[in-house]
Formats: C-alpha cells, structure tokens, sequence
C-alpha cells in the first residue's frame, strides 16, 4: 500500500506539469514561482531543522565505536575508530561521510544448513557511494545551466563524465550509474521481505522522486528535443531574479523541473536531512575521552558529594582497626565538559 501511495503521488506530479503546462500554459508558475518558493522552504526548513538540532544538549560524550578508547599507556587503543583528539574525530567523520565507511562493515545474516552464517554484504554500500557520488555529478554538471561563463571545473568534471564520447550527445556515465543505483536501491525494498516490510511511503516517495528526476533527465537529454537556449536563460534569470519562462521549452523539462522541486520542498521534512544531521551526530562527532577526561553535567543540581579521599580521611582509623585495605587515594581527574 505504502508502495502504490507514493507511487500514485509522483503520476500525479507528472499529470499535473504535464497538463499545467501543455494544455494552460501555465509556464511561469511551475517555471519560475515553483522554483522560488522550493528554495526558499528548503533553505529555512534546512536552517530551522539544523538549528534545532545544534540546541539539543549533549552533555556527556556517547560516541559509538567498536575499537579500544585510549586509557593506559601500555594499552594499544584505536585512534580512527575510538579517536580521543580532534583530528581523529574529523578523519572519522571524512571516512563516514566521503566513502560510507560504517556501511562498508555491514554484514548479512542468512540460515545455512539450520544455522545462522554471518557475512560481508558490500552490495548495499557500493549502491549507495555510487548513488550519492553520482547525484552529486549531475548536481555539479547542472550548474552550467544557471552560469554563464560556466566555470572551468564545472567543464572538466563534465568532460571525465563523458569520456567515453558514446553517442551524440555524449551520454554521461554518471546518468547510468544514478539510475542503476536508484533502481537497485528501490529493488531492494521491494524484493527482500525484511526490508519490504519496515518500508513506509516515507521511504518510496524519495526513490520513485529520484527515479523520475533521472529517468525525464535522461529522455530530455537524448530522446525530446527542447531549446536549450531558453532553458539555460531561465536557470541564468532564476538567478538574477529576471527569469523568463519561455513556452518553447518542451513540457517535459517542466514536469522534470516540477519533480526536482518537489525533492526540494520534501528534502526538510523527510529522512533526507541526513545529508545534514550526519555532522550533528553526538555519536558520531564527539571524542572518545571519558577515561581521560571527566565529563560534568553542566546543569546538575548542586549537591554535597562525599568522595572516596574524604571517606578515607574520616574513618581511616576505625578501618585500620578492622582490618579493611584501603586503597591509595587516587588523583582528582581533569574535568572538562
């Protein structure tokens, strides 16, 4: 069901530009107002949802890691998956956000003769570093449409994109791969019964969105033809705020522009604010120090405390006389929040 909803939405979305545009020529809606108010909820959506975020106290450090913090000096601890410095902390998240690297160490349970076996499942991860890698890609190539001189590296990452020079226009790599790895992505919902069945709209709506953004890009691209002129001068007045949406651009590039925009208006509210929330993770963002370091709750309420050097000092003779060891008194740990 939650399949057939999203499903249903985007073929209204498609229905809706389609007719909009072709039939009520209604060009400067979806071609210039659309636009506007889709930025502008996603950037304060973006905003409001990060700031939101960075004002959630964390008062004690609850890193997740699988490697041995820093302790004694004759332990040897894990510097990149327990990291107690800073640096450590940024090459960690580098590796999390740049290549996946928890999602590289997943692994997948499967019954083998009555028994549960455990092993490497890489399918997920390549799926989704060539996804993102390749949304990216496009997003870059993109910018030639709203630029003008277009900037050199925009040229040379479009360049490497199209090096194998296949057909004219040049088909792009990262249009395959995207698509691909959409696809596998969406497949994998559907086929393995585990996932299939934690799966909400929440989780269909974006795949079948981004299937549509790839699938009327690539159509626009090497089967419609449209004026490129005019789309290029409508990304260049979107801009500088004088767009002009011309009815000679095909129908099909509104109905791309309006699926793109409703990624934007969904981005905020949706899972997709990982993109964002991933730097704001105290799991992820904070140092594994707490052997080192004491960690104070800033807003404790303040209460007498009798410590172990105090407790010793006051019954130190009547635990003399009934034989209890007492351990040395260990120095007061730094403190730091």
């Amino acid at each position: 069901m939650n399949l057939f909803v999203s499903l249903i939405a985007v073929v209204a979305l498609f229905f809706a530009a389609m007719l909009g545009v072709d039939s009520m020529g209604l060009h400067s809606l979806f071609g210039i107002a659309l636009p506007y108010l889709a930025i502008a909820i996603f950037l304060i959506g973006v905003v409001a949802k990060v700031i939101g975020w960075a004002k959630s106290p964390v008062p004690f450090h609850i890193t997740t890691t699988c490697g041995q913090q820093k302790s004694l000096p004759w332990i040897q601890s894990s510097h990149l998956e327990n990291p107690h410095t800073k640096w450590g902390v940024f090459v960690r998240m580098a590796l999390e956000v740049l290549f996946f690297r928890s999602l590289f160490r997943n692994t997948q349970m499967a019954i083998e003769d009555g028994r549960a076996v455990y092993g490497p499942s890489k399918w997920l991860w390549g799926a989704g570093m060539a996804f993102h890698w390749t949304f990216l890609t496009v997003f870059v190539r993109h910018l030639r449409f709203f630029t003008e001189p277009v900037p050199q590296p925009v040229l040379w990452l479009q360049n490497l994109d199209g090096f194998m020079q296949i057909g004219v226009p040049v088909l792009y790599m990262s249009s395959l791969i995207f698509l691909a790895a959409v696809t596998f992505l969406f497949l994998r919902r559907v086929v393995l019964p585990q996932v299939r069945y934690i799966s909400l709209a929440a989780d269909y709506f974006p795949l079948f969105l981004l299937l549509s953004i790839g699938g009327t890009g690539f159509v626009l691209r090497h089967f419609v033809k449209t004026d490129v002129t005019a789309v290029k001068e409508l990304g260049v007045g979107l801009l500088g705020f004088n767009a002009v949406a011309s009815p000679d651009i095909h129908w099909l590039f509104y109905v791309h522009l309006v699926f793109v925009c409703t990624l934007f208006i969904y981005f905020p509210f949706s899972k997709l604010m990982h993109m964002g929330g991933v730097f704001l993770s105290p799991t992820r963002n904070l140092t594994g120090n707490s052997r080192e370091v004491r960690h104070v709750n800033p807003w404790n309420y303040p209460v007498e405390v009798h410590s172990y050097a105090e407790y010793v000092e006051e019954f130190r003779e009547r635990m003399e006389q009934a034989g209890i060891t007492i351990d040395p008194v260990p120095e007061a740990p730094k403190e730091g929040h």
